[in-house]
């Protein structure tokens, strides 16, 4: 089977499409035929060994799939041959079949498309338990996303608004802030690049201290980091709650006097370990995910599909901070 291997670190230039053995699922293991794979930060990251796990090489990434069961490994009674199912992986999606733990699955409901279904886990899935577990969200609240055009900040974007919330985007093109207010978006701030010097950080404060109104943001969702987040944190409420998600613009230096003078939270939200040390929470938040799919108020924009020999690309395109909604692999 055709596999995108990780064999030197470095960025996706490096990757290379060979051939590998089909893998055997062992007790309590499922084979999957991997559908797609949808492409996120964490793929940019482990391939040049800075991700917060480093799996031996040669490796294939690709965090997150969705496919059909092949193979039932010993002990497995819950799944059965055919059954549509997504998870995450951690790595090793980027290739046509993958064993994966039985336990780490979720089956796919009828009438969810299998590409659509794999963009789903690791952004709605830390969205959900971002603005739930972590944010105590609450209707009636102004929710303000930082990188609202990414799969994860409109993922932010949908679950705000299905939550009652009036919902600021904040994003660095007028074609992404469309994008945003297509799902749902109440306002849009265009952000200039970063770096930022004193005044264009001020004035971006400003700009977000307009746009959230008086009272301030309640909730702050910051997926990107770096020189966003100081703006957005002097635009939060009262007891506002700031959301650490990520940093691909670089790890924020945050004055804490501001979380005296607001008397706000900064909350970290580590989807991954909650999902790993609360499984049955999890569980329910993906079936709240499901039900609110059925029910027309979230769906997963899928932007743009590669085939495996292209996947070098997808993962460049979202490092260089260049995709709308998600980019996922197919297979077939």
């Amino acid at each position: 089977m055709k596999a995108v291997l990780s064999k030197e670190t470095g960025g996706p230039e490096t990757l290379v499409v060979e051939e590998i053995d089909i893998p055997t699922a062992g007790s309590g293991e499922v084979l999957v035929k991997v559908a797609a794979c949808a492409i996120n930060f964490p793929d940019t990251l482990i391939i040049r060994d800075m991700y917060q796990f480093k799996p031996p090489r040669p490796f294939a990434p690709g965090g997150e799939i969705s496919g059909t069961i092949e193979a039932l490994g010993e002990g497995v009674t819950d799944f059965a041959v055919g059954d549509r199912v997504m998870c995450g992986v951690g790595n090793g999606g980027l290739q046509e079949k993958v064993v994966v733990p039985a336990a780490k699955l979720f089956k796919v409901p009828d009438g969810i498309d299998l590409v659509k279904a794999s963009a789903l886990l690791m952004t709605y899935g830390t969205t959900i338990h971002g603005l739930k577990d972590r944010g105590d969200i609450k209707e009636g609240e102004t929710v303000l996303v930082l990188g609202a055009a990414g799969g994860v900040g409109l993922s932010a974007v949908e679950l705000a608004k299905a939550y009652g919330c009036r919902v600021v985007a904040a994003v660095s093109t007028e074609e992404k802030g469309e994008v945003a207010r297509k799902h749902g978006a109440d306002e849009v701030v265009i952000y200039p690049r970063a770096p930022f010097d004193k005044d264009t950080s001020k004035q971006l404060a400003n700009d977000f201290k307009a746009a959230v109104g008086p009272d301030g943001a309640n909730i702050v969702y910051d997926i990107v980091g770096g020189d966003y987040s100081e703006p957005a944190l002097r635009a939060i409420a009262w007891e506002g709650r700031f959301l650490v998600v990520g940093f691909p613009a670089g790890i924020a230096k945050m004055p804490l006097n501001l979380t005296l003078l607001k008397s706000c939270d900064i909350r970290g939200v580590f989807w991954g370990a909650f999902a790993a040390r609360e499984p049955k929470r999890n569980e329910q938040n993906i079936q709240e995910l499901f039900d609110l799919w059925k029910a027309g108020k979230i769906e997963p924009l899928v932007s743009e599909t590669y085939p495996l020999e292209r996947a070098h690309e997808a993962i460049a395109k979202l490092e260089n901070r260049g995709a709308i909604g998600k980019l996922v692999v197919v297979m077939e």
